[in-house]
């Protein structure tokens, strides 16, 4: 009996299955390590968007004190110009410097405003890809699972599971690296799934006709 007709499945010399799942496990494991690495800078970068949203907003706050400060300082100015026996040429003069100054702070806040409503919108992008380059991580996780357990069943039925899954994660991080905004559940990543899952079939089944022994 020849050393090939000897040899288990699952060992190293002529068992081309074994080898193929083993290379399909490891560009999983690279894809996974990838988009979660990814997914890990998209959370940082979502959390000091939303430091700098809270620090404009703060800004904000400061500048609308400081407007009412002048407001109320304005006012006083506006009652002393009222007043008898006073400087009114100067106290209307006040009043004037008060408004250009409150309509400069005026002006600041609002822009602070607008940063930070800004910053909170970049935040909120930032996590929606951190969900999206966190669910194509699960996903190339739970496809390395069932490459594993394909690998140790020699079911290659399988395989078009593990390729279906492989394919809906590397679906949602190729629409989180181009900024669309997919949910996990939205058409184009089932599709690539369903897709993925036919032509996985179509080649398990064309090997299949190719490796039967044909009758004489």
């Amino acid at each position: 009996m020849s050393d090939a007709a000897i040899r288990t499945p699952g060992t190293r010399g002529g068992d081309g299955f074994a080898g193929k799942v083993a290379v399909l496990i490891a560009i999983l494991a690279t894809l996974g390590t990838m988009f979660g690495f990814i997914g890990s800078a998209s959370h940082n970068n979502a959390s000091l968007y939303k430091s700098n949203a809270a620090i404009a907003k703060t800004s904000a706050a400061n500048a609308w004190a400081h407007y009412q400060a002048k407001s109320g300082r304005q006012a006083l100015a506006e009652l002393a110009a009222a007043l008898p026996g006073v400087d009114q040429a100067f106290y209307r003069e006040q009043v004037r410097r008060y408004g250009l100054e409150k309509e400069t702070i005026r002006k600041e806040a609002e822009r602070h405003e607008a940063e930070s409503s800004e910053w909170n919108d970049l935040s909120d992008k930032e996590l929606h890809r951190h969900r999206q380059w966190s669910a194509a991580s699960v996903a190339q996780q739970v496809a390395i699972s069932l490459a594993a357990i394909t690998l140790l069943s020699r079911r290659t039925w399988l395989l078009v599971l593990t390729s279906a899954v492989a394919a809906f994660g590397v679906t949602l991080a190729l629409f989180a690296a181009i900024h669309a905004d997919p949910v996990p559940f939205s058409a184009a990543p089932l599709v690539a799934a369903v897709g993925a899952a036919l032509l996985t079939e179509g080649f398990r089944r064309l090997g299949r006709r190719v490796t039967e022994p044909r009758p004489d």
